[in-house]
């Protein structure tokens, strides 16, 4: 799926966290960050309506959330993952994410077509590190997802297919100051034709004028550029920035009546205020950087 904005959309998966994570063993340590965090967060973004659209529009959310920092349950900015295996090395996990949706009645486009809702991404993923500097401060990882994603209005779920986002990140620590986390990460998206009618299909019954009908095909959907830097403002408050870009060129359905644009931009920026935080510590280091 194309996590429409990642930071923002963290927050939600956050607050899920609440009921989905159980307790689990974590690295006791006195110093560090706290194993459990309650809090309130909101951001915003100016983010496309899907992808390779022609409009974005700005989009805001503000949810309280839960942060976990397990060795085997853990939630966070990225979402909630649940690691089955473990290594120096190597990490598989098993993880939920989210992405905002959009109305078709503010898209030229799709004037007149469903909205797309909100979307959520279930599966599991291989990370395999390929470099780590020796103070753990800096990393760069291979992650290989392979998820399926469903959509929902709230009133029911529908299974939407399955996409595979790998990429190469490069994360960071103390960028700026001593305890920022900044992440950079590129990769191809490809994704099932269930999911590509999703976006860019067009049914005879929507077929009007500019905008004939259309069977969208499985295949390679675009490639992703992401950064995002999550700053402390004070020991409760941190300021979190993202900024994505995406190209679509050469994409599988980029003959479809839907699809107007080869690049898109993403920006978003947030705050998280934390109310409540355990005692009990974990290493700040691996925090960021696990």
């Amino acid at each position: 799926m194309v996590r429409v904005l990642p930071t923002t959309l963290a927050v939600a998966a956050c607050a899920m966290s609440a009921i989905l994570c159980m307790p689990g063993r974590a690295n006791a340590q006195d110093t560090g960050k706290p194993l459990f965090e309650i809090g309130i967060g909101g951001g915003a973004g100016y983010i496309p309506d899907y992808p390779a659209a022609d409009q974005n529009h700005v989009q805001a959310a503000a949810l309280p959330y839960v942060i976990y920092r397990g060795n085997v349950f853990r939630a966070d900015r990225n979402g909630i993952q649940g690691r089955l295996y473990r290594s120096d090395r190597v990490t598989f996990e098993v993880s939920l994410e989210g992405a905002l949706g959009s109305s078709a009645d503010h898209n030229r486009a799709r004037e007149g077509m469903p909205d797309i809702d909100l979307l959520g991404e279930v599966g599991p993923a291989l990370k395999i590190n390929l470099h780590r500097d020796s103070d753990r401060r800096a990393r760069i990882d291979l992650t290989l997802p392979v998820r399926s994603v469903f959509s929902t209005d709230f009133s029911r779920i529908k299974y939407r297919g399955l996409v595979f986002a790998p990429d190469v990140a490069y994360s960071k620590a103390g960028l700026i100051s001593g305890d920022d986390q900044f992440r950079l990460s590129l990769g191809p998206i490809f994704a099932s034709s269930h999911l590509m009618d999703y976006f860019y299909q067009v049914d005879p019954q929507y077929a009007r004028a500019g905008r004939p009908a259309y069977d969208a095909k499985a295949g390679y959907l675009g490639l992703r550029l992401h950064s995002s830097l999550v700053m402390p403002v004070t020991e409760r408050i941190s300021a979190f920035g993202a900024v994505r870009g995406e190209l679509f060129s050469g994409a599988t359905n980029d003959d479809s009546p839907l699809y107007k644009r080869n690049v898109n931009l993403s920006v978003g920026a947030g705050f998280t205020f934390s109310l409540y935080r355990s005692d009990s510590r974990v290493s700040a280091v691996s925090d960021i950087l696990d």
